[in-house]
């Protein structure tokens, strides 16, 4: 008898297990992303589980989700390109995919002269307007590890994280006249390309080819949302954990975190630039 209880005991773990396992995230690369630029630039690793990115003379490379999402989070670790990087982007961003009224949440990723930082832009676009970025040092050498970056996007926020600490809060400020991307889904992108007119000290430093090729690599990919095509009730659904109530505005440790990136790291914002907006944006009035 105790034989036959600790076989269904062994039993029901692997049932368990096996269940967990099914459901589990992060996943391998294709099971979510698909190519779409270059895939001789992309190599895969350790059965998929983590990409390998190139640029060099010849090309850049990117890939892209095989849904689009409407509300969620979405993840991934990665580890840029070290040494000297000047010129590069890597780029891990969601899109809508569409000319007129483009939907979009960036993270860009600029490269660096060796011992400078690393600087990360963000910026969002909603129904077409752009235009909104700001810039951060990052802390750490993000070319010596992998570090995670997240976008999570719900009804009332969009919030970019740094191995979970946000480095950018854009709230729903509909009810000042500022359009929300909540209408369009967005697929999950990335690209690793050369941008030297630009990237660097606004397009000072230039890429050293000589460097080339250059690697960013990918892995622990991780998409949480309702996919479009898909039940049409998901993305109205409050019950969605995203959704939750503490999702809608950061915690007290999140936005201590928060204050900490913008007063020690925080190198450009828009909402400051009295060049570019002599009257300060209405999302930027507290």
């Amino acid at each position: 008898m105790v034989h036959l209880l600790s076989n269904r005991s062994v039993l029901l773990l692997l049932i368990v297990t096996t269940s967990l396992l099914v459901d589990a995230r992060p996943a391998t690369f294709l099971q979510d992303f698909r190519i779409t630029w270059s895939d001789s630039h992309i190599r895969q690793l350790d059965g998929g589980r983590t990409i390998q990115l190139i640029l060099d003379r010849n090309s850049g490379c990117g890939f892209a989700s095989k849904s689009k999402y409407l509300f969620g989070r979405v993840s991934m670790k990665i580890k840029l390109i070290p040494g000297d990087s000047a010129g590069t982007v890597t780029a891990f961003y969601m899109n809508s995919d569409t000319d007129q009224v483009r939907d979009e949440l960036d993270f860009e990723f600029l490269g660096n002269r060796t011992g400078q930082p690393y600087s990360v832009q963000t910026n969002v676009y909603a129904h077409g307007k752009g235009d909104r970025e700001q810039r951060v040092n990052l802390w750490f050498d993000p070319a010596a590890d992998y570090h995670t970056y997240s976008i999570m996007w719900n009804h009332h926020q969009v919030v970019f994280f740094v191995d979970q600490i946000p480095i950018r809060v854009y709230k729903n400020n509909e009810a000042k006249g500022v359009p929300f991307p909540k209408f369009q889904p967005m697929g999950v992108y990335s690209t690793l390309w050369e941008a030297d007119d630009w990237a660097t000290r606004g397009g000072l430093e230039k890429i050293n080819w000589s460097k080339a090729p250059f690697y960013a690599y990918y892995k622990d990919f991780d998409i949480e949302g309702c996919p479009v095509p898909g039940p049409r009730t998901c993305a109205s659904n409050p019950s969605n954990w995203w959704e939750g109530s503490r999702f809608q505005q950061l915690d007290p440790v999140a936005a201590s975190r928060y204050q900490w990136v913008r007063a020690n790291h925080m190198v450009y914002d828009y909402c400051t630039d009295k060049h570019r907006y002599p009257n300060t944006p209405p999302e930027c009035v507290a």
